[in-house]
């Protein structure tokens, strides 16, 4: 047995609290059972968005006649682009490493962790104990019951598949499925969506509806479909799809899962521990983050709350600040979470979802194309949408879908974070011609709607 200060076990959100912790003296052990740096860095949000701003680019090409520029792509370097991307990716990973082993109070194992009681874990054959645990283990994609099916992608092996498909079918409508689709059809894979509903369900209904008009005419979309089975052939896959119980058939080159994700709790051992899960295998935690274990605590989205790198990063330091360095814990207090989606349109979102009919809110929306530099960009569609408090008129949330969402999102969120009101932000002097104006534009309205 060998006993230290503080176990972290996956090094994704939980290298937030490494480091900081040995600085302080303690003895930090860190178990991974794969490649250095979480789902974040290897498999998710970094690489899609090197990829993704490729299909940026390719976008910006292909439209380029808009602006009365002739331009045309003649071929994509597919593989050379994938390699590109993923050495970048595993340098990074791999540099990490080093930094452990040269520090004085870290241990590094490079295994599968197994917990044997409730605070004791057997890793490479060798049993660890701490008196603090942090379980930072993440999740992986969920694979659906599907009849026929044997082989497929998902986000871990679309990202680093260096052959292009000529044809895809995707499975899902969400944001994994959406970004990657958006990927592949960029650059010149031809993508069909079967979704189970509709498009991002989760997000502002105003936002959800016009992103399903885009989609639907950018792409073709099974929706309120089905996948009843998948037949594997010489040349790729036959996917049977029932909608509106009329069952259709559709050929691809490949498949792509994106219906989900599951915790990565089920071969921790958590059975040998009085750890409580939930129906869904995701581990609970009280507002400390806390298990039902005195000791064990888990952090990102193996809690199953906002599968978010942001979301795992204030975790990862609240459990520093509130469990390490200080002894006096406090609840966690979650500032309004946001999001992107890196698709085109871009998706991005904060706070509150309303509509008009909704009395306790005052809102305001403006389209892109009613601004001068949405103009510029000949925006056919996207909108910025701001929602206020019909009581204290503070910003409650904010939905934006168009070109750099995820940029303009920023402002709304400072805002937010200031408690700022309907005059704050109508008396702000704005940047003319600049994207943000569109944010003015919607306050404006909101001033309108009092």
């Amino acid at each position: 047995m060998k006993h230290y200060d503080i176990l972290v076990i996956g090094t994704g959100g939980g290298t937030k609290l490494i480091r900081p912790a040995v600085a302080l003296g303690y003895r930090v052990a860190v178990i991974e059972k794969g490649r250095l740096g979480g789902t974040c860095l290897n498999h998710g949000c970094i690489p899609s968005k090197m990829l993704i701003h490729a299909a940026d680019v390719a976008t910006t090409i292909r439209t380029a006649n808009l602006f009365s520029i002739n331009a045309r792509i003649t071929s994509v370097q597919f593989e050379e682009l994938v390699t590109r991307v993923s050495d970048t990716i595993d340098a990074e990973s791999d540099s990490i490493e080093p930094v452990y082993t040269k520090t004085d109070g870290i241990t590094l194992y490079r295994g599968h962790a197994v917990f044997t009681d409730n605070q004791t874990i057997r890793v490479n054959n060798q049993y660890l104990s701490a008196p603090k645990i942090i379980i930072a283990t993440g999740a992986r994609a969920y694979t659906p019951d599907i009849p026929g099916l044997q082989t497929y992608l998902t986000y871990k092996t679309a990202l680093r598949l260096t052959k292009q498909p000529k044809s895809l079918i995707i499975i899902g409508g969400g944001y994994i499925a959406t970004e990657l689709g958006y990927y592949f059809a960029a650059l010149g894979t031809d993508v069909t969506f079967v979704v189970r509903s509709s498009f991002i369900n989760g997000e502002d209904p105003d936002v959800q509806a016009a992103f399903n008009r885009v989609m639907n005419q950018t792409y073709r979309v099974y929706s309120n479909a089905t996948i009843t089975q998948i037949q594997h052939t010489d040349t790729g896959v036959i996917a049977s799809i029932n909608q509106d119980n009329k069952t259709l058939t559709h050929e691809a080159e490949q498949v792509l899962l994106a219906t989900g994700v599951v915790p990565e709790t089920d071969a921790l051992g958590l059975d040998n521990t009085d750890i409580i899960r939930t129906n869904k295998g995701f581990i609970q935690t009280d507002d400390h983050l806390r298990t039902s274990v005195s000791g064990v605590m888990a952090l990102g989205d193996v809690r199953g709350y906002a599968f978010f790198r942001h979301t795992a990063n204030f975790e990862g330091e609240y459990i520093f600040q509130r469990h390490i360095a200080s002894t006096l814990s406090t609840p966690i207090q979650y500032p309004p979470v946001p999001h992107a989606i890196f698709t085109n349109p871009q998706v991005a979102g904060i706070g509150v979802q309303a509509d008009a009919r909704d009395t306790n809110f005052i809102i305001g929306l403006n389209y892109y194309k009613d601004s001068a530099m949405g103009m510029a960009l000949r925006s056919e569609h996207g909108f910025a949408k701001v929602i206020f408090d019909r009581q204290s008129e503070k910003l409650v949330g904010a939905h934006i879908i168009g070109p750099e969402a995820s940029t303009m999102i920023h402002m709304c969120m400072a805002f937010m974070h200031m408690n700022a009101t309907l005059d704050d932000m109508n008396r702000m002097m704005y940047i003319h011609p600049a994207l943000p104006e569109i944010v003015r534009n919607a306050v404006r309205k909101a001033v309108q709607n009092r």
